[in-house]
């Protein structure tokens, strides 16, 4: 017989709260992601190509927080899926941008429907206020002002 843990304390800490929302999220994310072949990561990637056409691999490493060297991986792998093609940036000349192809499009356009699907069976149990709420809520703990 398993006695039930004091978890009291620790469900006091915000951090605690925020580690165990995000692995149920995450988790049933990785599940409806398995059909597209994206992990977190992925998708973040390939939905920040797909709604900036013209977006430069720096652009993502800065707004993800990911390191030039893993983005390159990223990249290649989703060129050799025939997911993203490279064109000069419309501005700088020395820079290149990123769009989707057809069929990254196509992806893109399936996984994303299936991501909000995702969200939104998480967080059933919240009404839609409750909902603004915490996504508001979250956005200012990770969100630096530019002032």
């Amino acid at each position: 017989m398993k006695d039930p843990l004091d978890t009291a304390y620790l469900e006091t800490l915000l951090g605690y709260n925020a580690r165990r929302a995000a692995l149920t999220i995450i988790a049933r994310f990785m599940e409806r992601m398995a059909p597209f072949d994206l992990r977190p990561v992925d998708f973040s990637v390939l939905s920040l190509i797909r709604h900036n056409p013209g977006v430069t691999s720096r652009q993502l490493c800065n707004e993800l927080n990911i390191l030039p060297p893993n983005m390159v991986v990223f990249l290649k792998t989703f060129e050799k899926r025939q997911l993203i093609q490279r064109k000069p940036h419309p501005t700088d000349g020395r820079a290149t941008g990123l769009s989707l192809t057809a069929e990254g499009e196509t992806l893109m356009q399936a996984a994303e429907a299936c991501a909000m699907q995702s969200d939104l069976s998480v967080v059933e149990r919240l009404s839609a206020a409750e909902q603004k709420t915490l996504t508001r809520l979250l956005k200012k703990i990770y969100q630096t002002d530019s002032v």
